[in-house]
């Protein structure tokens, strides 16, 4: 175990608990109020079985696809998290380690290093953007990661600044002062190893947004960032659609969880939808992203590419939602558990978990590629699947009987 490698997620979350201090480790926990879609964006992947076959397997599989017109080499893509405090070298460690592993880096606009240097260290970058500031604030950003090479804009929309948590919120200052210090010493000190790695640097973690600095000021703190976001009047789809014609290139619209929001993203122009409940940090007691996939993908999935967000951490799970119809699922707390366990290396450990993980999948459902994947490969208890937002094709019985059940099967116990 020298060399840090660890077989599971779970076991690089072990590590992480135990490698990084209180306040840090909980930040990644995150979720809202009572924790309800944190836990079943997980638990939802545990009820849904596979049906693999004996005999007729393929000896070569291919787990290659592209994304928005990026080739990548199997489709997990780092999903875009905020300041990355739990490694100095943050989201350029994670941009390497894509790379590494031929995928697709997503950044966030609120990430602790600035797009120039993630992208050079992952040209495959998306860049992720919040409706926030004046028009001409998001245009200067866009402008900015267009400059940098970015080959796509994630617009990221489903928040509604839900707070509190059951068991309680994370400390997090908003800068690192002498002050600071000494009020997170008792945290610090038990974990001298996240604190050596600082050290090492000559630096403190960086609690600002550079992504968001403007001309000739200074790059605001986490907090000043979110306090302009929360000042932000939400953004209409006519927005969304005059943010798609400003950037001009590949966009992804992430935060869709319903049928008829899908459908509206199709209407603007967006390239990819990513089927995302913002990992339930966001509205507690939104449904688990794989119950919906099945019905957006099947709503819209020939018009739009659909990804998944939530929940994953096994290679099972990948599989799982291409058979649903995602063309490829996004990573957060995963990789965040990787970079706090081990840095670059811990989050090429994840992505190889998942990869190996998928394959082992495609094996033994018999297929030679991820594009055969189908839910005929699956079994899934009547009622799992929803449709949110749609009524198409129901009579009023039909409504009134999900309406009493609160579910609709996308896809059904069919075996």
């Amino acid at each position: 175990m020298g060399n840090g490698w660890f077989e599971t997620v779970a076991e690089a979350q072990r590590r992480a608990r135990r490698r990084l201090p209180r306040s840090v480790y909980g930040a990644l926990v995150a979720g809202s109020e009572r924790g309800i879609t944190v836990r079943q964006n997980t638990d939802a992947f545990s009820q849904i079985a596979f049906a693999p076959h004996v005999a007729g397997h393929h000896a070569e599989r291919d787990l290659s696809t592209t994304v928005m017109g990026i080739p990548v080499s199997f489709p997990v893509l780092i999903s875009p998290t905020g300041v990355q405090a739990v490694h100095p070298d943050g989201e350029v460690a994670v941009a390497r380690a894509a790379a590494a592993r031929g995928t697709i880096m997503g950044l966030s606009s609120f990430a602790s290093k600035p797009v120039e240097e993630v992208a050079e260290a992952n040209p495959d970058t998306l860049f992720q953007v919040y409706w926030t500031g004046s028009r001409e604030d998001m245009v200067r950003r866009m402008d900015r990661a267009r400059a940098a090479g970015a080959k796509g804009l994630i617009a990221t929309l489903d928040w509604s600044f839900s707070n509190g948590r059951d068991w309680g919120s994370p400390w997090i200052p908003e800068r690192i002062d002498l002050k600071t210090a000494v009020r997170l010493a008792p945290q610090v000190l038990p974990r001298p190893a996240w604190l050596l790695d600082f050290l090492r640097t000559g630096a403190v973690p960086d609690l600002t947004t550079p992504n968001l600095e403007p001309p000739g000021g200074k790059a605001p703190t986490f907090f000043g960032a979110y306090g302009e976001w929360m000042g932000t009047p939400p953004p209409s789809w006519e927005d969304v659609a005059w943010l798609r014609e400003q950037w001009g290139g590949p966009f992804m619209l992430k935060g869709i969880t319903r049928i008829d929001d899908a459908r509206r993203a199709v209407d603007v122009g967006a390239t990819a939808i990513s089927v995302s409940n913002h990992g339930g940090n966001n509205l507690d007691s939104t449904p688990a992203t794989i119950r919906v996939l099945p019905g957006i993908a099947e709503a819209v999935g020939d018009h739009v590419e659909v990804l998944l967000d939530g929940g994953v951490r096994r290679g099972s799970d990948v599989a799982k939602a291409l058979s649903l119809g995602a063309r490829a699922v996004m990573i957060g707390r995963a990789y965040l558990w990787g970079l706090a366990a081990n840095g670059q290396g811990g989050v090429e450990n994840v992505l190889d978990i998942l990869r190996g993980g998928l394959d082992s999948a495609v094996l033994g459902l018999g297929k030679s590629s991820v594009h055969e994947l189908n839910a005929d490969d699956l079994y899934a208890p009547d009622g799992f699947f929803l449709r949110l937002g749609d009524d198409k094709g129901l009579g009023d019985d039909e409504r009134g009987a999900e309406a009493a059940t609160g579910t609709t099967s996308a896809i059904g116990a069919r075996r």
